[in-house]
Parts: C-alpha cells; sequence; structure tokens
C-alpha cells in the first residue's frame, strides 16, 4: 500500500507509516496534477494548502483514508468522500495550544499596536504618543465557538482580567460557567456586549459570512476582532468598510477567503489599524510535530485494519464509542446480511432493538453494522462509511430501541427488516465471551455460528428430511461442516435447516433442494464472517 503525503508535512509521518504503507512525499500539487496520481494510493495526507475536491475524489480508484494534519477540513469534500467509502480523519487536538497562543498574540499586538510600532521605531522613529494602545484588562471578550481552542482562548484571557461571555449552540450555559465565563444562547444578544470578538467555529453554510456589514454595524463602536479560525467566516469586504469607518477599531486576522492569493484580499490595501499574518495559527515547530504524528497514526491503523480515534464521517467509530459494543459489531453486520438475504420484495425499514447491557451503551457504531451487512449484499464497496448514506438515499427508515428486559443473553440484537412484501427478523448474541451466535430467524430459535456459507431450509417437519438434502449436497460435491434444525416457537409444523458449508452452493443445487417433497424455498446466505 501506498500513502501520498503533500504540503510539507512533517517527515515523522513517513517514519510511523513504515511496516504498513509506503510513504511518499511530494509538493503541493493541482487539481489535474493531482487528479493523475492519486490512483496509485490508499491514503492521503495533507495540510490546508492541498484542496481534496471531489474530482480528485472520483479519479482516486484505491483510497481508503484522507488525513487532515489540522482541525478543520473544510478544504477535503467531505460529503464526496463519504459517498465512496473513504474515510476522513483530522487531529482536533494537535494544534489546539499553538492555534489558541496565536488568538492572544494577536490580541495583544492589536491592542497594543506592537506591529506598526515595531516597524516605526525600526525606521528609526520615535512616536510613543502615535501608537497609544488599550488595555485588555477588564474590557468583555466575545468568543464564538467553545470547542478546545475557544475555550483554552476564553481560560488565557480570564486569567488576564478580562470578562469573557461565549455563544455556542453546541455547549451548555453549565460548561461554559463552570470554566468561569457567561454564556449567551443568541447571536443576537451578543453583538453588542463585546469589547473584542474572537472566532472558533468551522465554515459552514451556518458560519459562512456569519460576521458581515449587518452584524457589524450591530456590534459595539470601536470592537476588535480577531479571527485564526477560517476564511470566509468574515466578508472581508464588509470588515474592511467598517474599519475605515471607526465602526471597528482594528482587527487581527490569520485566515482569508482565497488564501493564498492575498491579491484577493481587499484587507490587504485597508489603511486603518489591523494586523495580518499568513496562517500561522497552527504554525509552531510543536503543532506540526504533534498533528503530523496523530494523522499518520490513525491512517497507519485503518490501512492494518484497526479504528480512527478522530473519524470526521463517522464519529460513530471512534475509538471511545466502538469499545464498549466492538464484541458484537461482526455479529451486528452478519444479522443485517443474513436478514435482508432472507427478505423478498423492495427494502421499506430498518428496526433495530438491543437487550441486555447493550441498551446502557451508544449503539450507533452497531447502526453502521447493521446497515454494511444490509448492502453489502447488493453492492460492492459498501462500508463503514457510507453505509448510512446509502440508507439515506434510498429513503430507507432506519429506527432503533434499547430495552433491559426480557433478554436471554448478556446482550442482543434483532434486526427486523419490512419490505413491500414481508417482515423478516433474526436476532444475533455473544453467548460467552468471543462467541457470537444467531439465536432466532422469526420464531424459530437456533444457535449457529455466523460462517460465509449458509443455506437456510423451511421443511416440514417429518423424517428423513434431512437425509434427503444431505444426498443433494453431496451429490455436488459440497461438505457440509455443521447442521441445526430449528423448530418453531408456536408449534407450527414448519421447521428451519441450517447448514453450515466449506464452499458456495451454486443455484442448480438449491433448486434441486427446493423440489423435495416437504422442502420450500431453500436459500444460500453468503456472508462476511
Amino acid at each position: 500500500m501506498k500513502v501520498l503525503i503533500t504540503d510539507k508535512i512533517n517527515e515523522s509521518a513517513g517514519k510511523i507509516l513504515e511496516g504498513a504503507a509506503e510513504a511518499v512525499f511530494l509538493p503541493t500539487m493541482s487539481e489535474e496534477e493531482l487528479c493523475e496520481k492519486i490512483g496509485e494510493y490508499d491514503g492521503l495526507m495533507v495540510r490546508s494548502q492541498t484542496k481534496v475536491t471531489k474530482k480528485i475524489i472520483e479519479a482516486a480508484k484505491k483510497l481508503k483514508i484522507i488525513g487532515r494534519a489540522g482541525v478543520g477540513v473544510d478544504n477535503i469534500d467531505v460529503e464526496a468522500a463519504t459517498q465512496k467509502g473513504i474515510l476522513v480523519v483530522n487531529s482536533p487536538d494537535g494544534n489546539t495550544n499553538a492555534a489558541a497562543e496565536h488568538t492572544i498574540a494577536l490580541m495583544l499586538a492589536m491592542a497594543r499596536n506592537i506591529p506598526t510600532a515595531a516597524i516605526s521605531t525600526k525606521s528609526g522613529n520615535w512616536e510613543r504618543s502615535k501608537f497609544t494602545g488599550v488595555e485588555v484588562y477588564g474590557k468583555t471578550l466575545g468568543v464564538i465557538g467553545f470547542g478546545k481552542i475557544g475555550s483554552h482562548v476564553a481560560k488565557v484571557a480570564i486569567a488576564l482580567g478580562m470578562n469573557v461571555i461565549v455563544c455556542d449552540p453546541y455547549t451548555t450555559e453549565q460548561t461554559v460557567e463552570k470554566a468561569g465565563a457567561r454564556y449567551i444562547k443568541s447571536l443576537d444578544d451578543f453583538w453588542g456586549q463585546c469589547d473584542f470578538i474572537t472566532i472558533h467555529v468551522p465554515k459552514t453554510r451556518e458560519t459562512a459570512y456569519l460576521i458581515n456589514k449587518n452584524t457589524l454595524n450591530r456590534m459595539k463602536k470601536g470592537v476588535r476582532i480577531i479571527n485564526c479560525a477560517r476564511g470566509g467566516i468574515i466578508d472581508e469586504a464588509a470588515l474592511k468598510e467598517a474599519l475605515e469607518s471607526g465602526q471597528v477599531a482594528s482587527a487581527a486576522i490569520d485566515v482569508y477567503e482565497n488564501e493564498p492569493d492575498m491579491a484577493k484580499c481587499p484587507l490587504c490595501s485597508c489603511e486603518a489599524n489591523i494586523v495580518l499574518t499568513p496562517h500561522l495559527g497552527a504554525s509552531t515547530k510543536e503543532a506540526q510535530l504533534n498533528v503530523a504524528i496523530d494523522v499518520a497514526e490513525q491512517i497507519r491503523d485503518v490501512l492494518i485494519g484497526g479504528s480512527a480515534k478522530a473519524a470526521v464521517n463517522i464519529p460513530a467509530l471512534k475509538p471511545s464509542v466502538l469499545e464498549p459494543v466492538k464484541d458484537y459489531m461482526q455479529i451486528a453486520e452478519n444479522i443485517g446480511g443474513l436478514a435482508f438475504q432472507l427478505s423478498e420484495g423492495n427494502l421499506k425499514s430498518i428496526d433495530i432493538a438491543v437487550k441486555g447491557t447493550l441498551a446502557d451503551l451508544d449503539i450507533s457504531p452497531l447502526e453502521i453494522a447493521v446497515l454494511k451487512g444490509i448492502f453489502s449484499s447488493i453492492n460492492e464497496g459498501v462500508n463503514y462509511v457510507n453505509a448510512p448514506i446509502i440508507a439515506k438515499t434510498r429513503g430507507i427508515n432506519v429506527i432503533t430501541s434499547k430495552t433491559q428486559k426480557d433478554c436471554t443473553y448478556i446482550g442482543s440484537i434483532t434486526v427486523k427488516l419490512i419490505t413491500d412484501k414481508e417482515e423478516q427478523t433474526v436476532t444475533g448474541a455473544l453467548i460467552a465471551e468471543h462467541m457470537p451466535r444467531i439465536v432466532a430467524i422469526n420464531e424459530h430459535k437456533m444457535s449457529i455460528e455466523p460462517d460465509e456459507h449458509i443455506l437456510v431450509i423451511p421443511h416440514e417437519n417429518k423424517p428423513g428430511m434431512i437425509a434427503k438434502v444431505a444426498t443433494v449436497i453431496g451429490k455436488d460435491n459440497v461438505n457440509i461442516s455443521r447442521m441445526h434444525v430449528a423448530k418453531n416457537t408456536n408449534d407450527d409444523p414448519i421447521s428451519i435447516m441450517l447448514i453450515n458449508t466449506d464452499s458456495k452452493v451454486e443455484q442448480e443445487t438449491l433448486k434441486e433442494i427446493s423440489e423435495i417433497d416437504g422442502i420450500q424455498d431453500a436459500k444460500y446466505i453468503h456472508l462476511n464472517a
């Protein structure tokens, strides 16, 4: 396997990948250049310079994972990657300190006019009165986004004696107050209270141009703004106008809408008090090393069959969520595949129910495993990444439920598939550690191993049935490894014969079995066991 590493990522990434894949370091490339090369790689590792577009992703023939050595992934078309089953990971913690420190540095440099004062002094001037600044002590800092970086900035600002208010719909008032800040629920109530505003959110449809002409005019006159998050969150033309009018006293900007093409940035020609740096938020030796190590380790682990700790497009499979239910993942996938292959008609909805100790856990990984089992039966290239997307695009309703009652096993999973013709229900469980079993099909109780090749044969419960079936299978040179007969719990005369075989059973053999008197529709099931 091969991993392409670009955008001047620390060479330690290549050493970490040794043994799992060959690391190839190349300079930042254009979309066309990357499209020509990406087809031969299993992994791609980038920073912010490379734009991993839909066109590049479509050109990737072997790509399994894209790693962003940093926090944001706005330079990666995550939706296109997800639809193609490519995992996207990042390093949410690797540059936290660096980005937070740069935010504070820009705020202080802006408040004390340090960049312009330094240029003036180096030119031989002595202009103390020209560069009189403002103190941050006692001022109100508004923090938009209270994740790892935003909360770190708030902590330092409080230590500097600032009053901190926070607006973030994804955190709670209790979390903010515990950090010593004050929670503001709505941006409508936020803008007018701030002497300084700092931004720490990703660029999304909701945050694009969050700071614009309208919101700038609603801020306190003389506000100071810092952005070390993402370009495009601030309308640069509107900010320039606000700076020149005095509505905004000064700004400190590290990220830009069209970087690195600064010729397109209107702030470069702004004569008002503004500090500009070239996306240095994560540019420390320590941060570059941390993110390179973090993402390289995730790429290595995924390529050798492990999991990623910072999966962007399948957060349900992060180790903290996956670990408690990992022993049930394979049986969840198997019962999904079995239920689907038993079903007739067009799939309409999927009911997933767990019992026992599983009811206390986050079962989102098991939902994904069930979907993978179902759709792997009809599509190639289905994996944990794109299985939920397939269900969504097909308009299939997925319902989950939990209960601790009436569970024969420590934990069990039941999948019920509803089609336009029928319902099929399959239950799986662990009967002991590392012993997954299929324990029920509809009303039939059983205990069979989820092997790769299984025959499911409904039949009348009368003598000679097993011998007749075994004769047909043996004649076609298919070996039976195990078999089980399950009676219906409601005294129905129809039982189910379940046979594990060592190889695939051909359609001609199934037809011959189904023609035996007393045999109903025999089915061959193939599982990724």
